[in-house]
């Protein structure tokens, strides 16, 4: 999770007001949040960069309408619609596959070890990390939305309901659902996961 930005609420009421600096001073706290959820829903980069940059203008146009609360969460709403935005132009026409994409494997791996676990643990750490991803990526898009922005982001049940325009049955139910796929996945891979987790053993 981010730090908490300082003077947060100075800086959106100063980007209100038209100050562009402010609302830059957001952007770079918020980016790698913004991309990062874009990327896990879209499973693809340069569409997740793509959507953050539409979300950041689309934030920005709309700043009036933010009327206190999490701006955390109402930006990520926003960037969550346009990731459904991009969705649906996918299934209005088809695209180039992900691995014939130039450079499709050149970004976004997991992040670095920590320099105190040995090379065999950081290896299985990374091995799991995409393990992980993948079993998330695998996901039907409405439950893998549910999943991130409950389990990477943290938000409540309400809070997705909002942005994804469910219901709290349905946000509940496709949570439990994804969470489940999650676990079958990762029956593939249980020699990976710590002891307590491995299911069935």
């Amino acid at each position: 999770m981010a730090s908490e930005l300082e003077n947060e609420l100075a800086l959106i009421s100063a980007a209100q007001r038209g100050n562009l600096t402010a609302f830059n001073t957001l952007v770079l706290h918020y980016q790698d949040r913004v991309y990062s959820l874009a990327y896990r829903i879209l499973g693809e980069s340069s569409s997740a960069a793509d959507a953050a940059q539409e979300a950041f203008i689309a934030a920005y146009r709309r700043l009036e309408t933010y009327r206190g609360g999490s701006f955390r969460a109402w930006l990520l709403r926003i960037v969550t619609n346009a990731c459904y935005d991009e969705l649906r132009r996918r299934k209005r026409r088809p695209v180039t596959g992900f691995d014939d994409l130039p450079g499709a494997e050149a970004d976004d791996g997991p992040p670095l070890p920590a320099d105190t676990i040995s090379p065999e643990q950081a290896a299985l750490q990374s091995e799991l990390a995409q393990a992980i991803e993948d079993c998330i990526a695998a996901l039907h898009q409405d439950q893998r939305s549910v999943l991130v922005l409950s389990d990477v982001e943290g938000l409540n049940y309400q809070e997705i309901a909002d942005m994804t325009g469910a219901n709290l049955g349905t946000v509940k139910s496709r949570l439990s659902r994804a969470r489940a796929g999650v676990r079958h996945c990762l029956e593939a891979v249980r020699e990976l996961l710590p002891s307590e987790f491995r299911l069935n053993e």
